[in-house]
């Protein structure tokens, strides 16, 4: 017998239970409690009245903060930035819906004005606090990865024409991926000349040979090389990312910028906190949502992500309603295979079921850090070191079966250096040591990657103080001066007397 309480399913329709309702109390909106609900946020519901408010809120939450030169967990002082501003652009979803918050948030009012009189004044006075720019002026700086990778678009001019008709205002800076190994870049951004460092890939020591760094050599056959040289689709991945980063840095510092904004949603920092410990980044986790950049004292960039309490949802909602054009980014060849590309799919797919997956994941990241300080800097990444990897890394793992060598391919004995492993963080060793069946063979032709400039310029001033270290015990002993000679270039020597020179 069917129960009176429960009724007969197959027979009544209303006894068939009623799906689980996606909000918790009301489905009118949380803040206002008058209009009907239009997007839900980890069970809490907004109507797209409220919905604006509360991403300018968490924008501001996490950037305001980091906006003056002292940061300051409360807001007490008016915000004046230190420098310039600068915004990574990539074109996909988060970067686009980043600009246009920042837009609305801190750069619209510089043009809003009233008529008094039919005289044009600007709203409030010109006294009034808010027409004082937090930014002296803000770039846009988008990086092209078209010439890694034959066959792919090329979107700069699309991007830039997408600028000019939406922020007009907004200065726009092209970079190229092959910047990172460019000599005229790396000057133009106030790089010192460096060496023509490669390392071969065939072993885990990573020796480097050096030459001379010519003008006319091709920073696109180079990149090509340094992406072919990569031994499989996640290293490839990761290494871009590494180079786009560094990249964008740079830039930023080059226009005297004391910010650099990237538009990393609260789902993709989950993705990538995750990917990243999963290959030997857990040391240099808390980078991942913000870090300070300054690796040779001379200017640090805060690179802030304040979209990082903002899921993809509200991202993807904000780009509807406001009818954002989203450019999309390229994929890359081959990127499904990688490591973050599955963290991904696995995570958007939890993320369904469980709203609060995302959060969770990077407020657990963020409660992380490292036991011990760092021991300077990867001349890769330019993230803190940790020390003892590579000790630990022998311990656990047996990596060859006999010891290496320095590679004997080259003609000059001297051209050969050093080690790079004590030099790389255990993410970036493992991202050029890595094995896999359905990778690049070590077997094949191209085992010698090129470094990128600002890797091969780290890597020249760390050996020359090595090659000092190791002649001042001989030195000391008969009570001499050291002295250690190398060719300089002319522009280093009209920079080291530049301050004797007359104009």
């Amino acid at each position: 017998m069917v129960s009176e309480s429960c009724g007969n399913p197959s027979v009544e329709t209303e006894a068939i239970m009623s799906r689980r309702p996606k909000y918790d109390k009301s489905k009118f909106c949380i803040k206002c409690k008058l209009n009907s609900g239009a997007i839900i946020v980890r069970h809490a519901v907004y109507c797209k009245e409220c919905f604006p408010a509360l991403l300018s809120y968490k924008v501001k939450r996490i950037l305001e903060p980091q906006i003056n030169s002292k940061p300051e967990l409360s807001r007490k002082k008016s915000l004046k930035a230190s420098g310039n501003l600068s915004i990574g652009f990539s074109g996909g979803l988060g970067s686009t819906v980043l600009l246009d918050l920042i837009s609305r948030i801190y750069l619209s009012h510089r043009t809003e004005t009233k008529k008094e009189e039919g005289v044009t004044k600007p709203r409030g006075g010109k006294d009034h606090p808010r027409n004082e720019p937090v930014w002296k002026m803000v770039s846009v700086c988008y990086v092209e990865i078209a010439s890694g990778f034959p066959g792919m678009s090329d979107k700069t001019q699309k991007i830039h024409q997408l600028l000019q008709e939406n922020y007009e205002s907004l200065e726009f800076i092209p970079i190229r991926l092959e910047n990172a190994f460019d000599l005229s870049w790396w000057d133009k951004v106030g790089g010192k000349a460096a060496l023509d460092a490669n390392t071969d890939l065939t072993s885990d020591e990573l020796f480097v040979s050096t030459a001379i760094n010519s003008p006319d050599s091709d920073p696109v056959q180079k990149l090509r090389s340094y992406i072919s040289a990569l031994p499989t689709p996640t290293a490839i991945e990761s290494a871009i990312h590494t180079l786009i980063r560094i990249l964008l840095l740079y830039t930023a510092r080059s226009t005297q910028s004391s910010h650099l904004l990237l538009g990393t949603s609260l789902t993709s920092i989950s993705i990538k906190l995750i990917s990243s410990i999963s290959q030997g980044g857990g040391f240099s986790v808390r980078e991942e949502a913000q870090e300070e950049w300054n690796p040779d004292s001379k200017g640090a960039v805060r690179l802030i992500r304040p979209l990082q309490e903002i899921t993809l949802k509200e991202c993807s909602m904000w780009a509807w309603w406001n009818d954002l054009l989203v450019v999309g980014k390229e994929k890359y060849p081959r990127g499904k295979d990688g490591i973050e590309a599955l963290t991904k799919e696995f995570i958007i797919g939890l993320e369904r079921d469980y709203p609060s997956t995302v959060s969770t994941i990077a407020r657990t990241c963020a409660k992380l850090a490292p036991k011990v300080d760092a021991a300077g800097l990867c001349i890769l990444c330019e993230r803190p070191l940790q020390p003892g990897v590579q000790e630990w890394k022998s311990q656990i793992s047996i990596r060859a079966t006999k010891e290496p060598s320095p590679p004997s391919h080259s003609s000059d004995p001297s051209s050969v250096l050093h080690s790079l492993t004590s030099y790389l963080c255990y993410s970036c060793h493992t991202t050029l040591s890595s094995r896999s069946s359905k990778g690049v063979s070590r077997n094949s032709a191209n085992t010698s990657l090129p470094l990128p400039v600002w890797a091969s310029t780290h890597l020249q001033g760390l050996l020359v103080d090595v090659a000092i270290t190791d002649m001042q015990p001989n030195l000391k002993e008969a009570d001499e001066e050291i002295w250690l000679t190398h060719k300089v270039n002319p522009d280093e020597m009209k920079e080291a007397i530049g301050e004797f020179l007359l104009e």
